[in-house]
């Protein structure tokens, strides 16, 4: 009989720090140089995309969780991290996990303050959920729509570029679907803001 090799669990949340004592931490450190191809700011660690690395039954892999299951992204951030793991001889299979759900609980707060200085407005940290009017189940999804149709106001995000809360959704879809397009009604100036899942 054989017995099938299970890899060890995924984290849960946030990957804040690769820690000293993991096996694989050369690999977390060579793979801290591939940037989310969408914000070239941050790193796939600091936004929690980068879930494990871990022996598999086939070898080493990096696994990958995309920000949402339809990310266009995704084959990007795969053939980086398989060329950044290639350009240093390692051998690892990428594997992309769509359970658990990447949240962006998962962010480090690194991540939220290269956002906000890019010009991009982060989402609150530490699972603020309901000061964006909703978090990241389907139900709370579905509350937060029909919100939106009864009228409800959009979250209050701070402009990037002034720091006002004097600000104004425009778009509930900015530059990608993970973010919502707001202008500041101080400094005049339009900005994404990525929205809390």
């Amino acid at each position: 009989m054989v017995v099938p090799v299970l890899a060890p669990a995924l984290p849960s949340g946030p990957i804040a720090e690769k820690q000293l004592a993991d096996p694989y931490h050369a690999v977390w450190t060579l793979l801290e140089a591939v940037t989310d191809p969408e914000i070239p700011v941050v790193s796939l660690r600091e936004m929690g995309i980068l879930r494990s690395v871990r022996e598999g039954a086939d070898g080493l892999e990096v696994v990958i969780t995309p920000t949402y299951s339809g990310c266009p992204a995704m084959s990007q951030m795969e053939d980086d991290v398989k060329a950044a793991l290639a350009q240093a001889g390692v051998v690892a299979r990428v594997v992309t996990r769509l359970a658990p759900a990447w949240s962006t609980d998962w962010m480090t707060q690194d991540a939220r303050e290269k956002l906000r200085a890019y010009g991009i407005a982060p989402p609150p940290a530490d699972g603020a959920a309901s000061a964006c009017g909703h978090g990241g189940s389907v139900t709370s999804v579905i509350q937060f729509a029909t919100q939106k149709i009864a009228g409800y106001a959009s979250p209050t995000v701070a402009c990037p570029q002034c720091g006002s809360e004097n600000t104004t959704e425009i778009s509930h879809f900015g530059s990608t679907a993970c973010k919502a397009l707001y202008k500041c009604l101080d400094c005049l100036e339009p900005f994404d803001y990525f929205k809390h899942y």
